[in-house]
């Protein structure tokens, strides 16, 4: 098993339920590091002063934030910390809701729960979690803070196990206002031919269906160089 990024309690009234908390996903894209193309050799990225034109040490660098009038405010490393969130071991449960009024523009980066331990009750409390959270439908919003952030998280029963999700906050959403709504609303016959096409290609949700051609084309093309093939540049005949 990969190794827990965060681990603590799931907290809601009087239950507490140890859990540790795993990526949903993995990273498949292919990675490239800047080169100097003549020699291959690697670029290396430095921090200068624009004023004095020299390196800056990390100890030197601070942090500005700009704001919308264009003024600069500088803020210190304590500055900072002194508005970081109390790093706790728990995610603190403030409310269930039904998981089909969640609108999923609001879900962010997905997680899994799984239990921290061995023990019995453990094992029976997060077992119990997940059971009565599948038969209800229900989700868990709460607050957890992981690598100094506080997020807002959706806790949900997923294949048998509690899966996280980190959620955008409602001032992150974009009003739809300016966004073109298109031009006059169809004609009936128009709406149904299209209800009809839809229908016609309607088929069961299935992820494995769909994979990633661009990804495939660039292994395929990274494959080939390094056998020493001559790539064709695009736009040449």
């Amino acid at each position: 098993m990969d190794r827990a990024l965060w681990s603590g309690s799931l907290s809601f009234g009087l239950v507490n339920v140890p859990v540790a908390l795993f990526s949903a996903v993995r990273d498949l894209d292919l990675r490239f590091r800047q080169l100097h193309a003549p020699d291959a050799a690697p670029i290396e990225i430095r921090r200068f002063c624009s004023e004095e034109e020299r390196e800056v040490p990390f100890d030197e660098i601070g942090h500005g934030h700009v704001r919308g009038d264009g003024e600069q405010v500088v803020l210190s490393d304590e500055e900072l910390a002194g508005v970081a969130p109390r790093r706790t071991r728990t995610i603190e449960i403030e409310a269930f809701v039904d998981l089909r009024e969640v609108d999923p523009l609001y879900f962010d980066h997905p997680y899994l729960l799984a239990p921290d331990g061995e023990s019995e009750g453990t094992l029976r409390a997060y077992r119990l979690l997940v059971e009565v959270m599948g038969r209800t439908g229900q989700a868990a919003l709460g607050r957890f803070v992981l690598r100094a952030r506080e997020y807002l998280v959706a806790v949900r029963a997923r294949d048998r196990r509690l899966a996280l999700t980190t959620m955008l906050f409602a001032d992150e959403i974009r009003p739809t206002d300016g966004i073109d709504a298109g031009g006059r609303k169809p004609r009936r016959q128009e709406l149904e031919r299209a209800v009809a096409l839809i229908e016609a290609l309607s088929r069961d949700w299935d992820p494995a269906d769909y994979d990633d051609r661009f990804r495939a084309r660039l292994e395929q093309i990274v494959e080939r160089k390094k056998r020493g093939e001559r790539m064709r540049e695009a736009g040449r005949g």
